[in-house]
């Protein structure tokens, strides 16, 4: 009941640029927080904040390391290559980390990259049931470059699985509105190690979590 409260005066009214949140260099207005209301498109700065959660959450005793990048990685890396994005990792080892989040926006379209160190594999998560081959085949050429640039060392292709999840393997939205919570809850599920087990009649409660979540900045 309390989340309740807390998620309806959220919701309600004020000033659409009022801060509701902000922590990891992030802001999240009453605006942005909107955007968790049933049925509307998540934005960045939601999901951002959210996988942002995630990786300080990682950093406790019994999870994975994990390191997410932010919604605009994958788009400055497709128009720039990696000279546009070696300087994102200044400052963290991602060869350290057990798990890499990319979220990657298709126009229209929330999907989830999981780079897993520790069994090498690149695999795409789509609610949609679309494939990302090409993606995760981008993503595995930039991180042989980071490899070779921060390391001096030569990732061997053929030690690495990559991998589109089919969509009987993963849970699969049934409206036209849901992916980017269905992203962020790929993520926070394989965050704990945890098999994706949730579906579509989920989404409402997941959106009223994340934003207690977000405005009190820590996963439940």
């Amino acid at each position: 009941q309390a989340l309740e409260r807390e998620v309806h005066a959220a919701f309600g009214r004020g000033e659409p640029d009022e801060i509701l949140s902000s922590a990891f260099k992030l802001k999240v207005t009453r605006e942005d927080i909107g955007t968790l209301r049933e049925h509307r498109w998540l934005n960045d700065e939601v999901i951002n904040f959210y996988m942002s959660l995630i990786a300080e959450r990682s950093k406790k005793e019994g999870f994975a390391a994990v390191h997410a990048f932010s919604t605009f990685f994958y788009p400055k890396l497709i128009s720039g290559g990696y000279t546009a994005v070696r300087r994102w990792t200044r400052g963290v080892d991602l060869f350290q980390q057990d798990l890499i989040f990319v979220p990657v926006h298709l126009r229209m379209h929330w999907a989830l990259v999981v780079i897993d160190l520790r069994r090498k594999t690149i695999k795409y998560y789509d609610s949609m049931g679309q494939r990302g081959d090409e993606i995760c085949q981008t993503l595995f050429q930039y991180l042989r470059e980071e490899s070779h640039e921060k390391r001096n060392l030569e990732l061997t292709s053929s030690e690495w699985t990559l991998r589109s999840m089919e969509s009987h393997e993963i849970p699969q939205q049934s409206n036209g509105s849901d992916c980017g919570v269905f992203m962020c809850k790929y993520a926070e599920y394989i965050s704990r190690d945890r098999a994706t087990t949730f579906t579509q009649n989920h989404m409402p409660y997941f959106r009223k979590k994340m934003v207690w979540e977000i405005i009190h900045q820590q996963l439940l």
